[in-house]
């Protein structure tokens, strides 16, 4: 046994005893452990393998840069891989099981890699796959996606909810160490609004690793009285992952992940965006490992990590412990070993000369080093030199402490790039940055007293830049006395591997091969070796890399630099982030302001994107969804038709240069549109693709209202704000979206005019508001104002009304009421598709982002004219013109009883059916009531001169072959003598 609880001591509650199992076997804890605690005074050292070369690997840290103890938790839709045993609070019930193994951790098949460690070295992919080249997809793919990963998520369905909050303080305390509880303190003292958020489940950070009784009085008063507080909210077991624009922080909280019972009116985990006007980070230090041969072997362990568990759970690391330090750090770890009766075998010192202060029993090497751990799956001895003679000694645990590096993440997620201090010995982040201090030993200090004056004095300036005038910090000030010792980034001589990362097995020579191979840069070190990947991202890691790479560079550590700091500082579940946008509640529902008319008229309803529009409005009798279509299209093409439009794109348009503007962003001319007139309009991608097309009417002389296509809004919106913002800032022009504004009303056929006129004030005959006609009207004698477009997608006599949101259900009843004596009916995108087809109009469905004007038929659209557009540049591109492009034809079959679906692929008469012989596609196709057959639209090579060409209409899927012609592309009154009524 490696590792034992102690019988009296800790913070743990032994009247509460908790039961869990790890890989099946079951075992006992306290209230108060965590798992990596509870394991350890289990005597389970040994909890899991490593990525690469699957060495056994035991618990080395007690905080969130663990690299080792990386376990799966829980069970079915509940399980959670890769969590770390050192911040999970044990519960009753607990299931976890180790990782990376197979069968068992304690006997690993894939340890046989540690033999091939010659053949692993850095970088070795990159020069082992790439030949032979036929191998890649059928052997070496297949291997490392199967090898890849670490734990393994479930694929049952998680059973648990979460939620999303916001929150708003004066000043939020990130850390509750000393500088936090000082900090917290201060502030909630002068009547701020406080958050203090800690990512443990207990608050207090290195104070509950401490063994005095005064510090763990102090500790309590502390926290009662922040407690007490009502300006202060306290969130332990929340973890900041990110520092945002406007400082905003995110956060997340665990709220049921402490328990085998959840709550399912509650969530299991909680995200918060914390909108903070100052933010002070006191995440304190981490302690950095050396780096020699067997550091990895289960039961060596970070020095302040055994204090951890000794004082605060009461496990020891082992029967007799070495400590390996350059610090002061390691003799407070050896006092309070020997103070709790275990014995300390040898502290081994790399420094010349031990601390004077030293009066406990172990014996101290100075000028020494740590060469070797010998042992397996356990410490069994310990290879020391010192001062030029080696010795072995037997322990079986090692305690080691390199230093300690300030936790900065967070301060240089916006930008700011870590700065080296010699005097420090450790990357610090820059002082000042607005809405962020830092305090205590984040930003460099060591001791606790140095820390709790630091934190209340940073607090205290804080609040007075706020307006605290009252504001008086809680702790005084106290000069930090602490003596940092020069670093030790390798240790020379080790005979063992000397890991430097752990999670990803980078050891000394990985890093030394990555500098001989020209890849010394620390950004092509982390990619060429993987160290500072994977979970941790490089918490424990990276300082020491830095340094290594800085020695074989003969470079400081400032020279190297360190890599990009970026959010999450920690993992971050799939199910905090989604929130409660899950199931039916995956997206938000977007309803048009006729959703309600249209639902009480019997709609079927089809989801495009975010948007519910009514697809088909069936009558007693119908059976199939074709039926009512049919009838909805004759019935328009007949009488006339009332649709929902209300989910095209709306945007407000306004500015001295509002022309100019549409004139460069569409391809045709829109300078000179008079104003009460509407004009269809392309606009173009850089490219010369067409992103979008829609009618944009001018309502005034300096006002436009542009129409796009529904699932297009918001990016022609950014569209139109970057061209505005980057390409012609000089242009006054402003954009509002007005999509939810107004309900818009498509009235279609032959008694549209009539019908409407019953609801408008003003004359809208054909003599007296012509196609494409766009004005205010007054409607129901004066009492409501709406806009009217005289513009048409079904090919019919039509217009557009759009009335304010509210108004829409009450005026699409008044229209049907209208409409009534003339067969008015409601009909759908199901029917408008078909009229669309029938006329030849396009959609996205041709508009596919590969298409330009010349290809669906729009070439004199393109203006010849305008010295430049958007997209003009690149017309003329050689491809652009080239004579088989894919071009807009109609095909209909020659035999009517025949039909073809979307997609299927167009073939020359008699060609064997393969893609080499593809010659273009159908985009779009429906019956046609009117036609009496199935009718199609498609993109053909050289399509407008093969009119009257027989084809065959191939789906591969279906195995369907249909005889076929293509024609124009308006099957439907291509006179256009409808559409004018």
């Amino acid at each position: 046994m490696t590792s034992y609880r102690l019988s009296k001591g800790g913070g743990i509650d032994r009247a509460k005893p908790l039961d869990f199992t790890f890989d099946g076997k079951p075992m006992q804890g306290f209230a108060g452990d965590t798992l990596a605690s509870a394991l350890l005074a289990n005597g389970r050292q040994l909890v899991g393998r490593s990525f690469k070369y699957h060495r056994p690997r035991g618990i080395l840290t007690a905080g969130a840069a663990e690299p080792n103890a990386l376990m799966t938790i829980g069970e079915g839709g509940r399980t959670e891989a890769n969590t770390r045993a050192t911040l999970v609070e044990l519960y009753n019930g607990l299931t976890a099981k180790s990782q990376n193994r197979w069968p068992s951790v304690d006997f690993d098949l894939g340890a046989v890699n540690s033999l091939l460690s010659p053949f692993l070295s850095a970088g070795f992919y990159y020069k082992t796959f790439m030949w032979p080249a036929a191998f890649w997809e059928k052997i070496y793919e297949p291997i490392i996606r199967k090898a890849a990963g670490l734990g393994k998520a479930t694929y049952e369905a998680d059973p648990d909810s979460y939620e999303k909050c916001w929150a708003h303080c004066d000043l939020l305390v990130i850390g509750a160490g000393p500088a936090g509880l000082a900090a917290a303190l201060t502030a909630g003292r002068a009547g701020a609004r406080v958050i203090l958020i800690d990512e443990g489940f207990a608050l207090g950070g290195s104070l509950l690793s401490e063994m005095e009784q005064g510090a763990t009085e102090q500790l309590a008063h502390t926290v009662a009285e922040l407690a007490s507080l009502p300006n202060v909210r306290i969130f332990s077991r929340t973890t900041v992952f990110g520092w945002y624009d406007g400082n905003v922080f995110g956060a997340v909280e665990s709220v049921q992940k402490n328990t085998a019972t959840v709550d399912p009116n509650r969530p299991v985990e909680r995200l918060w965006r914390i909108a903070a006007k100052h933010a002070i980070l006191a995440s304190g230090a981490e302690e950095r490992p050396l780096v020699f041969g067997g550091n990895d072997v289960p039961g060596v362990m970070m020095a302040g990590a055994m204090r951890s568990y000794l004082n605060r759970h009461a496990v020891a690391p082992g029967h007799s412990t070495v400590i390996f330090t350059n610090d002061a750090s390691g003799y407070a770890t050896a006092r309070d070993l020997e103070a709790a009766g275990l014995h300390v075998a040898a502290i081994v010192d790399s420094r010349p000369d031990a601390p004077p202060k030293w009066t406990g029993s172990a014996r101290v090497l100075t000028n020494a080093v740590v060469l070797d751990v010998k042992g397996g799956k356990a410490v069994k001895s310990v290879s020391v030199m010192s001062n030029g003679r080696a010795e072995t000694i037997p322990a079986d645990a090692l305690g080691m402490s390199g230093g300690w590096s300030p936790i900065i993440h967070l301060a240089c997620h916006r930008g700011a790039k870590p700065v080296w201090s010699d005097a420090k010995a450790a990357f610090l982040a820059p002082e000042k940055q607005d809405g962020l201090t830092l305090a205590g030993s984040a930003a460099g200090l060591g001791s606790v007293e140095a820390c709790l004056g630091d934190g209340a004095a940073k607090a205290a300036s804080a609040l007075q830049s706020l307006g605290f005038s009252n504001a008086s910090a809680a702790f005084a000030a106290t000069a930090d006395k602490t003596i940092v010792s020069k670093p030790l980034w390798r240790v020379q001589g080790s005979k063992g591997k000397a890991f430097v990362d752990y999670q990803n097995d980078v050891h000394l020579k990985d890093l030394g091969l990555a500098v001989s191979e020209g890849y010394g840069h620390v950004e092509l070190a982390k990619r060429y070796t993987t160290n500072g990947m994977a979970t941790d991202q490089g918490k424990l890691s990276n300082i020491n890399a830095i340094g290594i790479l800085a020695e074989a560079r003969k470079v400081s550590p400032a020279d190297v630099g360190t890599t990009t700091f970026r959010p999450f500082y920690t993992p971050l579940s799939f199910g905090a982030l989604t929130g409660a946008s899950k199931a039916k509640h995956f997206q938000p529902v977007r309803k048009s302001p006729l959703h309600e008319w249209a639902k009480k008229n019997g709609a079927v309803f089809v989801e495009t994107g975010l948007w519910y529009r009514s697809s088909w409005f069936p009558k007693s009798g119908e059976t199939t969804w074709r039926e009512s279509v049919d009838r909805e299209v004759l019935n328009v093409r007949k009488n006339a038709g009332i649709c929902d439009v209300s989910t095209l794109g709306k945007i407000e348009i306004y500015g001295r240069d509002a022309a100019e503007f549409l004139n460069r962003i569409y391809c045709n001319a829109f300078l000179k549109l008079p104003v009460c007139k509407a004009r269809y309009g392309l606009m173009l991608r850089e490219d010369g693709m067409i992103y979008d097309d829609g009618t944009t009417s001018r309502l005034g002389e300096n006002h436009f209202f542009m129409t796009t296509t529904t699932a297009y809004a918001a990016g022609v919106m950014n569209h139109l704000e970057f061209c505005a913002q980057a390409l012609w800032p000089d242009l006054d022009v402003q954009f509002a979206s007005s999509t939810d504004q107004w309900a818009q009303i498509a009235v279609a056929g032959p008694k549209s005019c009539t019908i409407l006129q019953a609801l408008v004030d003003e004359d809208i005959s054909d003599a007296a508001f012509p196609f494409l006609g766009a004005k205010e009207v007054s409607l129901f004698g004066g009492r409501l104002t709406g806009r009217l477009f005289r513009i048409s997608f079904s090919g019919e006599l039509a217009y557009e009304l759009a009335v304010p949101a509210g108004y829409g259900e009450a005026v699409a009843d008044a229209i049907m009421e209208a409409g009534s004596p003339h067969g008015i009916c409601p009909y759908g995108v199901e029917a408008l598709g078909v009229m669309r087809i029938e006329k030849g109009h396009v959609t996205h469905s041709e508009i596919n982002g590969t298409v330009i004007p010349t290809d669906l038929g729009f070439a004199k659209m393109v203006s010849a004219t305008k010295p430049d557009f958007i997209g003009k540049a690149m017309l003329s591109r050689e491809g652009m013109v080239a004579a088989d492009r894919l071009s807009l034809v109609g095909v209909k079959p020659i035999d009517p009883a025949t039909t073809f679906k979307t997609g299927s692929h167009i073939l020359a008469k008699g060609a064997t059916p393969s893609l080499a012989n593809d010659q273009g596609y159908v985009s779009s196709s429906c019956y046609s009531p009117n036609l009496g057959s199935t009718i199609g639209l498609a993109l053909v090579k050289r399509g407008p001169q093969r009119h009257g060409e027989r084809v065959t209409v191939w789906n591969d899927l279906k195995n369907e072959y249909t005889e076929a012609e293509l024609c124009s592309p308006v099957f439907f009154d291509p006179e256009n003598g409808k559409l004018h009524g």
